[in-house]
């Protein structure tokens, strides 16, 4: 035979890999060598259902009866300004103008963006503040429809972070780490909690953004991935245009029986791979195309508003009708939390007001600030808040002094802050009509009830039903935990 074309017996010689060898050996070494390596689960007779909650230490989860059954987390990708929005301070419109003091800002680390400004200016809070609802909660009238829901929320004024910069503080907030590559807090609690949805995924999520496209932050797709979890856990991510997931329709001249048929020999097939390999990714592989074809059903229901009553959709404000809109996101979460998906994540990015404070961020709370409301009104009247737990907040908060000249009043602007922000939560073990902890005077630091992100995860997790120290999976030789070796659980938001 000519020299370049092989005997089929050596190229099948030839093709073999290490993989094809090991997987496909009956005895020897080969089996040895791999069964010491995979899941000791996998090698059982009681193989758990790892599409389930596949806990590598075995327990079982909740470890004690949840608040919470869902949570819907309103995440405001920029960094709302926390001095101009929630957390009151005269002293800033008294010291307005005035360089702030330096025992404040000495050894403080701040974005490159006003690094090594020398002039520090205080500037007052860009709205009015009022007391509203018995609770006395002090909110600006750049959020009126929060303000008048401000009995059901309770406010964290203490929180506090680590980064100075978007991306690893967003991380931070998500993952548990500043570094991208660890599972996020909605695949945490589907893997560890198993299904509740039968048509959706079980951690969906939705991003939006300013109209005016101001704020450059980008969606990274680890914000919602499962980190070194099996993908199955990742979150599904729906679009703000078109069809909300992609491929979900057929091809033409494919019938739904006839792509039945596709999936069910799919799956024999893939079953055998996993015989063979005992590779988790393949079951995830198996999963997601069932998905795939219950949402083909689903998703049309779903996003289809026709059946929301008139007052419904006016409670959310005329975005609701825009595709790919916070308002239009809002309402979403609402009809999946209906369907018992339990990880609804909704990312807004248009918080970013470095010089464009005076007028942007008055645009951006009349995009938000309705539709949030509105969604913890929805969930109230429907019965769902006693057991829906809502989040809103950025990833740190804006700094009390001015980013630019003082002069220059339409490119006014504030910097990251990462030493004490606000944050909201309300629903299922919050204590609604309280304000946890304080700032200083200028809004700076926290004086009082200080809440470290670890300790806002920590409590998180407690509402769900997870000690969250003894929640781990082992990876690289270390158990790792979404809180680190960190985070306590702040008891008094708890209802």
């Amino acid at each position: 035979m000519s020299k370049n074309i092989l005997h089929p017996f050596e190229a099948y010689q030839a093709g073999i890999t290490r993989r094809n060898f090991f997987g496909k050996m009956a005895q020897g070494i080969g089996v040895a060598a791999l069964s010491s390596m995979l899941n000791p689960y996998l090698l059982s007779a009681a193989t758990p259902n790892l599409l389930q909650s596949p806990l590598s230490n075995g327990n079982k989860l909740p470890h004690f009866a949840p608040k919470a059954k869902r949570v819907i987390y309103l995440f405001q990708n920029g960094a709302p300004s926390h001095v101009d929005l929630f957390d009151y301070k005269p002293m800033l419109r008294k010291w307005h103008g005035e360089q702030i003091p330096d025992s404040l800002t000495k050894g403080k680390r701040f974005s490159t963006m006003t690094g090594e400004q020398a002039v520090r200016p205080v500037i007052a809070g860009i709205g009015n503040f009022a007391q509203h609802g018995k609770s006395g909660a002090w909110v600006s009238d750049l959020m009126p429809h929060t303000a008048k829901i401000a009995d059901d929320l309770c406010f964290i004024k203490s929180m506090y972070t680590e980064s100075v910069n978007h991306a690893p503080a967003i991380t931070f907030f998500l993952t548990g780490s500043e570094q991208p590559g660890r599972p996020s807090i909605g695949s945490w609690l589907t893997y560890g909690l198993g299904t509740t949805a039968k048509n959706l995924p079980d951690f969906v999520a939705m991003t939006s953004r300013d109209k005016e496209a101001s704020c450059g932050q980008i969606f990274y797709d680890y914000y919602w991935g499962s980190g070194f979890l099996p993908t199955k856990f990742q979150g599904v991510k729906f679009r703000g245009g078109g069809d909300p997931v992609l491929y979900l329709k057929n091809p033409e001249g494919v019938s739904r029986e006839m792509r039945r048929k596709i999936l069910d020999d799919m799956q024999a097939l893939n079953e055998i791979n996993h015989a063979h390999y005992g590779d988790p990714e393949i079951n995830t592989r198996i999963s997601q195309y069932e998905m795939a074809y219950k949402m083909q059903m689903s998703v049309p229901e779903l996003t289809d508003f026709s059946d929301e009553p008139a007052h419904i959709l006016e409670m959310y404000g005329a975005d609701v009708h825009r595709k790919g809109s916070f308002a239009y996101n809002c309402l979403m979460a609402r009809r999946l939390a209906e369907r018992d998906v339990r990880f609804i994540q909704c990312m807004h990015a248009g918080w970013d007001q470095h010089n464009n404070l005076n007028y942007q961020l008055k645009i951006q709370c009349k995009d938000t600030d309705q539709a949030s409301a509105a969604l913890i009104k929805d969930l109230k009247q429907r019965g769902m808040l006693e057991d829906t737990l809502v989040i809103w907040g950025g990833e740190f908060g804006r700094t009390p002094f001015l980013q630019g000249n003082i002069k220059d009043v339409r490119n006014w602007g504030r910097d990251h802050h990462p030493y004490v922000f606000t944050l909201w939560m309300a629903g299922a073990g919050i204590k609604p009509g309280y304000t946890h902890g304080a700032s200083d005077d200028f809004g700076f630091n926290p004086v009082e009830g200080n809440v470290h992100v670890h300790d806002f995860q920590a409590t998180l997790m407690h509402l769900m039903g997870i000690d969250h120290e003894q929640f781990t999976f082992k990876h690289q030789g270390r158990r790792y935990r979404l809180t680190d070796v960190h985070g306590n659980i702040v008891k008094d938001i708890l209802s």
